[in-house]
């Protein structure tokens, strides 16, 4: 239940085949992330090594989960860089949450540069019995 949307996938991917694998520094950064569900919960968790806490942004609206984080740039003013291969700048990432999931418990933890966000299914997704009346006793059975 959980979905993925990146408004840049196809931009990274023309980029990329015009200005080869390792592209410029027109192309979009990534913030990689890995999703996975453990349980009752879906586990997410962001690649962001080099971000501040403070500079990290979670919000949720309509079921639409945005991730935004900013790396700084040069580490020196005026420094001229040999090479630049670590994408500085806005980082944003927006996931789908499905209607199973529930957006209002949504935890954050920001450790050792990664997120991790773990997001429960909601009460009236979970797996629950139902009773059932016959003439002579009762059964339970799963829904």
């Amino acid at each position: 239940m959980l979905m993925r949307t990146d408004p840049f996938r196809e931009l990274d991917r023309l980029t990329q085949q015009f200005f080869g694998a390792n592209g410029t520094l027109t192309r979009p950064a990534a913030m990689p992330m890995d999703a996975y569900r453990a349980g009752d919960e879906y586990v997410v968790a962001f690649d962001l090594p080099g971000v501040h806490p403070d500079s990290i942004d979670l919000d949720v609206e309509q079921n639409v989960l945005t991730v935004k984080a900013e790396r700084p740039g040069p580490a020196a003013e005026g420094a001229e860089y040999q090479v630049a291969e670590r994408p500085r700048g806005v980082f944003s990432r927006q996931l789908f949450l499905g209607e199973a999931l529930d957006a209002e418990h949504i935890q954050a933890n920001y450790e050792a540069g990664v997120l991790t966000l773990r997001v429960p299914v909601a009460e009236r997704a979970k797996p629950r019995k139902i009773a059932i009346s016959a003439s002579s006793d009762t059964k339970q059975i799963n829904a």
